[in-house]
């Protein structure tokens, strides 16, 4: 395939591609790294409002990631509607709430999964303040990864925590308002190591459909055994109308939370090419594209950049697959011409079409090298010196 420029895109393709909208996560702002050592860097945010200065310069370059996700109680502030006008006058808006019942001491042997009642019953209300915290900064989805899980065999009747995971469930459900949305994580592992409670997407499929059309499920690409099918995922969870969310992360081993696209970039264009495929890339489809990372080593915002580029890039990619073509090959049995079909677009280099098509948006063409020769890192650096920088837990 010769270098495809925008006037390359159909109409449709070029509208899907300029409403692209990847929402960030206030915690890669903050400093994080192994369960050995977090590092710190000049001009980490100390709070929620530098969290989000920082996300509105990722948008502001970018043009493509207007929301930022918060972390409860890591994100915790006196006043919510100030901090939502804050967000709104940067260019940006709250995007899904984050429930975090996985590091008090109570939450030892599981949260909403809990043996104990009082505790499961403190878990729930955890998610309440949670939908009061939506309710406040518009946002419309309260997110919810757990912990929860057994270490050891006969610790606990997997059976009945998943009875107590769908009470549990239930009440946290029955408070939503009628504009807000339940999306149900799922882990393969980690930190629980003989069983987890939401392991997969079928366990969180099944909980989502018991409990009604406002849940969905949430996709993360590092949580998943070694070798599964995540398009395929992707495709199941699409036909069924219960893909809330997709994380956007990359992974060599586990849950690496690495910069998306750089372990395997084939797959996150394969993923995009189901995305693409099925729907889901339209603003309407009711699919929120989220990044879930943490820059332990290199720098933060930066970070989030090359995050957003290199998801915009494989999109460009899957939108410039010759659908007919590849239907054609499909219906005739014509393995490689079908495969030949995707490798000429995944091959294909969709760097100057994107500089294009920010330009035409008023943005600089490249939008790493325009942050960068901003000052702002230098800015912030100087600026931000004292206090307690952000960082897992805080």
């Amino acid at each position: 395939m010769s270098t495809p420029t925008l006037s390359s895109l159909t109409p449709e393709a070029r509208r899907l591609l300029e409403s692209q909208n990847i929402e960030l996560p206030s915690w890669a702002f903050g400093n994080s790294g192994t369960r050995f050592k977090v590092f710190g860097t000049p001009g980490t945010p100390r709070d929620p409002y530098e969290k989000l200065a920082d996300a509105a310069q990722v948008h502001q370059y970018t043009g493509a990631a207007s929301k930022v996700s918060l972390h409860i109680p890591w994100d915790l502030v006196d006043d919510w509607a100030d901090l939502r006008r804050y967000a709104e006058d940067l260019g940006i808006e709250i995007g899904a709430i984050n429930s975090n019942v996985f590091q008090d001491d109570d939450y030892k042997y599981g949260s909403l999964c809990n043996p104990d009642k009082a505790i499961r019953r403190k878990a729930v209300d955890a998610h309440r303040r949670c939908l009061d915290i939506m309710s406040a900064t518009g946002s419309t989805d309260l997110k919810i990864w757990l912990a929860d899980g057994t270490n050891y065999p006969g610790q606990d009747s997997i059976r009945e925590r998943q009875d107590r995971l769908a009470e549990s469930l239930q009440q946290i459900y029955a408070d939503l308002g009628p504009d807000q949305r339940l999306i149900l994580e799922y882990k393969f592992f980690e930190p629980a190591m003989y069983h987890t409670d939401v392991p997969d997407w079928g366990t969180s499929l099944l909980h989502c459909l018991a409990l009604g059309d406002k849940a969905s499920v949430v996709l993360d690409t590092g949580h998943h055994a070694p070798g599964t099918n995540i398009e395929f995922i992707v495709a199941q969870l699409l036909r069924v109308g219960r893909l809330g969310a997709f994380d956007f992360n990359s992974r060599f081993y586990a849950d690496d939370d690495l910069i998306v696209g750089a372990a395997d970039p084939f797959q996150l264009f394969r993923i995009m090419n189901e995305i693409v495929a099925g729907g889901a890339l339209d603003p309407d489809s009711g699919v929120a594209f989220v990044l879930d990372q943490c820059h332990n080593l290199e720098a933060k915002i930066p970070g989030e950049i090359r995050s957003i580029t290199n998801v915009q890039e494989a999109t460009a990619k899957a939108l410039l697959v010759d659908r007919v073509a590849l239907a054609q090959a499909q219906r005739n049995g014509d393995v490689l011409g079908a495969n030949g079909i995707l490798m000429d677009a995944y091959n294909t280099d969709v760097r100057p079409l994107l500089g294009e098509l920010r330009e035409s948006q008023g943005l600089a063409p490249d939008p790493m090298a325009a942050f960068l020769a901003s000052g702002y890192l230098e800015r912030i650096s100087a600026e931000r010196v004292g206090g307690q920088q952000a960082s897992w837990a805080a």
